[in-house]
């Protein structure tokens, strides 16, 4: 590590790489991709040090939904700014807290509630299965434990949400680490051999997980997936069938279902919460990513009535005792209610129905792509895969598609093969054509 002596004669890019450890990155990678210094952020638009102009049309790692600076949720938070800016949440609490406890609950017509705040993904994940494995303890079966997950699935990168992650770049470093877990097959409908329909994928795959639970029942705690969309997975897709095939065998052999909405929630699907497409709802639901706009870290797991009595008595040992530092942060939760009052004031998820059309229609070029295969969307988030005999090499593909798009003005970040945009509820549909236009400029330089 460099002592910088006079940083106004050191770019920002060079102090970065000396200075900060970047996540999810190689970084020796930056001797030859360079960093790129991001100085402020407008509507779906990004503005390096350079003031080149970038369309966001992954939403920052899909966590933007309304845009970068959006003077609504800039005001919520610097009105709560002025109020409190945190306070901890055990022992107290804040109107912002209450208030978006209440209306996420409504959302779910009050099947869901009793909401537990964390800060990311990640550990909400935590939150939902060490809940689900205390709740099993509380109630004398001790020897539910284990859990499941599907082949390909992502939950995060700590112990407990890698070790039902099943994605190999994030879990081999760390096997010796993690818990034992049970993976069953991925109902991804790109399975589907000739003739077949998404939803009889998703019965195979439910009949695979059925054999699972009647061998090991007795030993499992609950199952957790990422409802239609297997996002990090390559968004991998499928049929909601699969949802209600899976909630019925949850209440069939007594396991919970924990729904990771993390990144599939709040309107990616084409509904607030991906579940209600399959007409279901979990015994656990975590959100995070959307749920703040992009603004601040801010996730949480909702629960049921029934799992909340558990944890309810006298005895301090009998309570859920987990905390983070900036559990319930008022000013998250008070950018979250802006982004909640967004959804309603403006019909968001109405509008979406459209928006989610002009994207369809941006990208119908790849449907006739002989290059690309299994095109597939679902409201919001759109995806194709580059066929493996298209391309030149595989190692860099997805490195070198993300610069030919910085050329092309926009970012994206393919996961291996795959080309995905999740762009932020407010482009035009003459913004949604020309990313559709400029990512298939920058897959042409890359498969020349």
């Amino acid at each position: 590590m460099k002592l910088i002596s006079d940083p106004n004669q050191t770019s920002l890019v060079d102090r970065s790489l000396d200075a900060v450890w970047h996540p999810c990155t190689q970084m020796k990678h930056h001797e030859s991709l360079p960093l790129i210094a991001i100085t402020k952020g407008k509507g779906a638009w990004l503005f390096d040090d350079q003031g080149n102009a970038l369309l966001d049309c992954i939403s920052s790692w899909w966590t933007n939904l309304f845009g970068h600076s959006n003077p609504r949720i800039n005001q919520a938070i610097t009105s709560q700014l002025e109020k409190i800016e945190h306070v901890m949440l055990a022992g107290f609490t804040h109107p912002p807290v209450v208030e978006l406890s209440e209306k996420l609950s409504a959302l779910t017509q009050g099947q869901l509630g009793h909401v537990f705040f964390a800060s990311d993904g990640a550990s909400a994940v935590e939150i939902a299965l060490k809940m689900s494995h205390h709740f099993w303890r509380l109630n004398n079966h001790p020897q539910k434990k284990k859990f499941v997950c599907l082949e390909n699935g992502y939950h995060g990168e700590t112990l407990g949400a890698l070790a039902v992650t099943d994605v190999a770049i994030f879990r081999e470093a760390y096997g010796s680490l993690l818990q034992d877990v049970f993976t069953v097959p991925s109902p991804d409908s790109r399975k589907a051999q000739p003739g077949e329909s998404a939803d009889d994928v998703a019965m195979r795959a439910a009949e695979k997980l059925e054999e699972l639970l009647k061998a090991e029942h007795h030993h499992i705690a609950a199952i957790i997936i990422e409802p239609l969309v297997q996002c990090a997975g390559q968004m991998a897709m499928y049929s909601p069938e699969y949802l209600r095939l899976v909630r019925a065998l949850c209440d069939r052999y007594n396991i919970h279902l924990i729904a990771d909405e993390i990144a599939v929630g709040c309107g990616r699907s084409g509904k607030f919460f991906a579940c209600e497409h399959a007409g279901i709802w979990p015994d656990f639901l975590t959100l995070s990513k959307g749920i703040s706009g992009g603004y601040l870290p801010l996730s949480l797991s909702m629960t049921t009535d029934k799992i909340y009595q558990a944890f309810y008595g006298d005895q301090l040992q009998q309570g859920f005792l987990h905390s983070h530092s900036y559990t319930g942060n008022p000013m998250a939760c008070a950018a979250a209610l802006a982004c909640l009052d967004i959804f309603e004031t403006e019909s968001v998820l109405e509008k979406n129905i459209e928006r989610s059309k002009d994207l369809a229609n941006a990208f119908a070029w790849a449907k006739v792509d002989p290059r690309i295969e299994h095109w597939r969307q679902q409201g919001m988030i759109l995806a194709f895969d580059v066929k493996p005999e298209s391309l030149q090499r595989k190692t860099i593909f997805s490195r070198e598609v993300f610069s030919a798009g910085m050329a092309e003005g926009i970012l994206i970040r393919p996961i291996g093969n795959t080309i995905y945009v999740m762009p932020p509820y407010i482009l035009s549909s003459e913004e949604t054509m020309r990313m559709g236009i400029s990512v298939q400029r920058a897959l042409n330089q890359v498969l020349v």
